[in-house]
């Protein structure tokens, strides 16, 4: 399969070329959606879902229970949703409590302190959940100092227990950034069991993210090696392998009839992080300009005919200031339009948003490597259980 068919299958599969009837479902293709960035993974699932999407509708879904922000994998936040929640667990927690032990000991986060977060945080979740800066000072009060990352690294471990999830997302003007922790136990209502956990891992990514083998997959879930392959054995007869190890899902999904030739897709976007091989989707030499940088950064992009052709920031597109580009646009009007869309997004924030201005001319291209390549990993453990209240 040449480059620029995978890429153009990438698109379908991703759900960009081939977009859900709803936010939900756009979610439910990709499985777990990485969303440090929570501005950029609703955004994600917008941009992969039929109609005028804004943020509010997104929000929405959020507030109703049916998607979560929990960290699934690699320590890294992402959207998911709340049905796929506990078994997904089942397979990454203890890879990720395991990779997360030596700056929990650190931070002198044992099984005592936690037992104890547990307990006075139980009674003051139930009525709605509190946000982070609300629960850093119930942590004071117990005498848990939050800072120098002892907070968060608390509440990571809460959710990877099955504990807690970021749930509704707290009201304000503007853009929120901000959700309530709830209880899971609580805020899930429905829950798929899968037969077999690991298995269904595998096929979950490869239909929202194929074609793509299983380096890539040991990437993006964080499980070794040796893991990720006994998950595609085990998965082989509910995959399509369209070359020697490279995967797609057993029934593509349906291309719109109408589809863009450009998406200004947000930061750390799951069409270019989720492969050990960044490559693919663009080019050596941009590599580092898009990320991951020094500080973890990665830019949103510019998409063109499944190919990076640039970057731009949230904030410029809304306010006009035109994209950096590493290459002319086969279709500049295009780009205008891809922008103009997440301006859209964030519409029901204010008043009248202006159309983006026309793309800037293309700066010096920019050398050097940037993308991670394939990554050895440790075993993995399907002992996860939801901790006990």
């Amino acid at each position: 399969m040449k480059t620029s068919r995978w890429r153009e299958e990438r698109l379908r599969w991703q759900g960009l070329t081939a977009p859900a009837a709803d936010v939900t479902g756009a979610a439910a293709r990709l499985l777990a959606v990485q969303s440090q960035d929570f501005t950029a993974g609703r955004w994600a699932l917008a941009v992969r879902t039929k109609g005028g999407v804004r943020l509010r509708d997104v929000d929405a879904a959020f507030d109703r229970g049916d998607l979560v922000r929990a960290w699934t994998m690699r320590g890294t936040l992402h959207t998911i949703p709340a049905r796929d929640l506990g078994w997904v667990l089942e397979v990454t927690a203890a890879r990720q409590q395991q990779q997360a032990a030596s700056r929990q000991r650190q931070l002198g986060i044992d099984d005592a302190m936690i037992d104890t977060v547990v307990r006075e945080l139980t009674p003051r979740l139930r009525d709605g959940g509190l946000n982070r800066s609300e629960i850093f000072p119930v942590l004071e009060g117990i005498g848990i100092d939050p800072s120098g990352q002892r907070g968060i690294h608390l509440l990571f471990a809460l959710t990877v227990a099955g504990v807690l999830v970021q749930g509704p997302v707290v009201p304000r003007e503007g853009i929120t950034r901000e959700q309530r922790f709830v209880l899971a136990a609580d805020h899930i209502r429905d829950h798929a069991r899968p037969e077999d956990p690991l298995a269904e891992l595998f096929v979950r990514y490869v239909e929202g993210h194929g074609p793509a083998g299983v380096a890539d997959f040991a990437w993006w879930s964080g499980l070794t090696l040796g893991g990720s392959r006994e998950a595609a054995e085990r998965a082989a007869t509910r995959v399509t392998e369209v070359e020697d190890g490279v995967f797609v899902g057993s029934t593509p999904p349906r291309r719109a009839a109408s589809r863009p030739s450009v998406f200004a897709l947000g930061a750390f976007d799951e069409y270019y992080i989720s492969y050990a091989d960044r490559t693919v989707v663009c080019a050596p030499e941009h590599l580092a300009a898009v990320g991951p940088g020094k500080n973890g950064m990665i830019r949103a992009t510019v998409v063109e005919h499944g190919r990076v052709i640039g970057c731009w920031t949230h904030a410029a597109a809304a306010h006009t200031t035109p994209p950096e580009l590493f290459e002319p646009p086969e279709d500049p009007a295009a780009v205008t339009a891809a922008l103009a869309r997440f301006a859209a997004f964030l519409a029901s924030l204010r008043a009248d948003p202006p159309p983006p201005a026309p793309p800037a001319p293309c700066p010096p291209r920019v050398t050097g490597r940037g993308g991670r390549r394939g990554v050895g990993r440790q075993c993995h453990s399907l002992a996860w259980r939801p901790r006990k209240l």
